[in-house]
């Protein structure tokens, strides 16, 4: 399965779906009736998971710190808790068949494993353990004033582009 191809022309936003070459204009998404869909429900539901992660303490930098020295639970409790609900989700997706809202299949395809996501792991691991972040969070923190954070920002940017710029040397 290929990912899907997004494509800019004049301002709008076309997805192209490289398995069966049909083209979506995400910039004018409608509700059925004519009208644009509002974003306002996904920015509420952005700034409800920001609140989150705020009271769990997960963009905390001493929490992080506390779990790469081994030193809490805190931080395996959450991350445990969002594999076993993440295990549970797929498990009932699988059985009872459940489509999207759009009444499409949900499909999910298996990954072989590959030797690099050892290697981005290992990597993304150590940007968090040294900035106290990661990519999640990284909004919730500036968003808290942590204006520092900025350059974490900016530095997960500068990564994912290299990666980009170097994707075809890589072991995939």
């Amino acid at each position: 399965m290929q990912d899907n191809e997004f494509i800019h022309t004049g301002g709008e936003q076309i997805v192209e779906d490289s398995e069966t070459s049909h083209a979506i204009n995400i910039s004018a998404i409608s509700n059925g009736d004519g009208s644009k869909r509002s974003n306002l429900p996904y920015f509420l539901a952005g700034v409800f998971f920001g609140i989150l992660l705020v009271k769990s303490e997960v963009i905390s930098w001493f929490r992080i710190q506390e779990m790469f020295r081994l030193q809490s639970f805190h931080m395996y409790g959450i991350i445990g808790s969002a594999v076993v609900v993440g295990m549970i989700s797929v498990y009932l997706i699988k059985k009872f068949d459940i489509r999207t809202i759009h009444n499409e299949k949900i499909k999910i395809v298996p990954k072989p494993f590959s030797k690099g996501q050892i290697y981005g792991g290992v990597l993304f691991g150590f940007g968090w353990a040294i900035t106290g972040a990661c990519p999640g969070p990284i909004f919730a923190q500036i968003g808290t004033g942590a204006t520092v954070v900025i350059i974490t920002l900016l530095s997960a940017i500068a990564g994912t582009w290299t990666y980009g710029l170097i994707r075809h040397r890589l072991p995939h």
